[in-house]
């Protein structure tokens, strides 16, 4: 196996091929094993939900299921009985080739590392799907079923999704593509149109508990942030999230006269240089703060709080519906300016700095009338 980064897995986390389970995720599976047993498995699956609820892993699962399981063949003794789950072995060969990366009926298609730059490449590019012609003909070769796990489907740029597009529209024989998708909305309507949708949803308290084991401390701390995800769970932990959020937090209760130093000082701890991941965090602290605003606005307090203190902050800040649209309007705008900013390189602390001064001004603007 090569040593160059995976595209596909989160910070701090092993790689979703790697993962012993799946928790929270039985109807997604039970939905795939119904269309499996009835003889009618659709050539394209759509796996969408939240980023880190264990859409990679339940591609990993099928896939495995999909290259372990013998296909029909009416022998002497008749088909076997159905299926009632992806469960496989884990000395299987096929599966033991799978951690390996060397099983030549399975194509793993995901953004490609950069080597002029010595980085990732930023998406998805053509000549990466381009590759896919080259593994159905060497496939085909061995029979059987061949998969693909794109990961993920919006990372790719418009010329990758066109020639996917045609994959789609002209599947090989036996092949399933397994598409993991943070962002359905990103893909071509016609990409969407050609797949079968599966979904994962957010992770309970106990499968999120489950989930992360012992990879973090205190993992119900971190509940309120996460929103149901382990892989935001893992970040947040690994990039000290909860106090990101405290901080923001502690300044916007100074509304409207926040802590100017504090705001600078965590706008530069933010931007430090080799920290995009503290970056990355930081931007959707905000995000996430202003959309706990919102819904506090419109009657929807969240149930826990994610810092000390924080009730009292949201219903100072949102005390009614027109509050709840100015910060719902300010979270569209700055998300907007976000990825605008990072596009065109803005410097993260002055991106950073002027989000909070924005939230600032917006708070200022609704307690004046209020």
């Amino acid at each position: 196996m090569s040593d160059l980064p995976e595209p596909d897995a989160l910070p701090g986390a092993p790689h979703p091929r790697f993962a012993p389970a799946l928790y929270g995720q039985q109807e997604a599976e039970a939905a795939f094993l119904e269309a499996f047993n009835s003889g009618r498995l659709h050539h394209a699956w759509l796996i969408t939900g939240p980023r880190g609820v264990g859409k990679a892993t339940l591609a990993w699962r099928i896939a495995r299921f999909l290259l372990t399981t013998p296909e029909e063949d009416g022998g002497v003794f008749g088909d076997p009985a159905p299926p009632t789950s992806l469960d496989t072995p884990e000395d299987h060969p096929v599966a033991r080739r799978m951690l390996a990366l060397s099983e030549a009926r399975l194509f793993l298609l995901r953004r490609g590392y950069d080597e002029r730059a010595k980085r990732l490449k930023a998406d998805i590019t053509v000549e990466e799907v381009r590759k896919l012609g080259g593994f159905f003909g060497l496939s085909a070769a061995d029979g059987g079923r061949r998969v693909v796990i794109v990961d993920a489907a919006d990372e790719m740029n418009v010329n990758a999704a066109n020639a996917l597009l045609k994959v789609l529209e002209e599947p090989p024989k036996n092949a399933t593509l397994l598409l993991v998708c943070h962002r359905p909305a990103r893909l071509l309507p016609t990409i969407r149109s050609r797949c079968r949708v599966l979904r994962c949803g957010p992770l309970g308290p106990e499968d999120m508990a489950r989930a992360l084991g012992d990879a973090v401390d205190a993992p119900d701390a971190l509940g309120p942030l996460a929103g149901g995800s382990a892989g935001a769970a893992l970040l947040l932990a690994e990039e000290d999230g909860p106090g990101i959020y405290a901080a923001l937090l502690a300044l916007i209760s100074k509304a409207p006269q926040i802590d100017r130093a504090a705001a600078v000082k965590l706008a530069e701890q933010a931007a430090q240089r080799g920290k995009d991941a503290r970056r990355d965090l930081t931007l959707r602290m905000i995000d996430l703060l202003i959309a706990r605003l919102a819904k506090t606005g419109a009657g929807i307090p969240p149930e826990i709080e994610a810092a000390q203190g924080e009730a009292d902050t949201l219903l100072r800040l949102a005390p009614n519906a027109a509050a709840a649209r100015e910060w719902a309007a300010l979270q569209q705008a700055l998300t907007q300016r976000a990825g605008h900013g990072l596009a065109v390189n803005l410097d993260p602390s002055t991106l950073i700095l002027d989000m909070v001064l924005r939230m600032n001004e917006t708070a200022a603007a609704i307690l004046a009338r209020h």
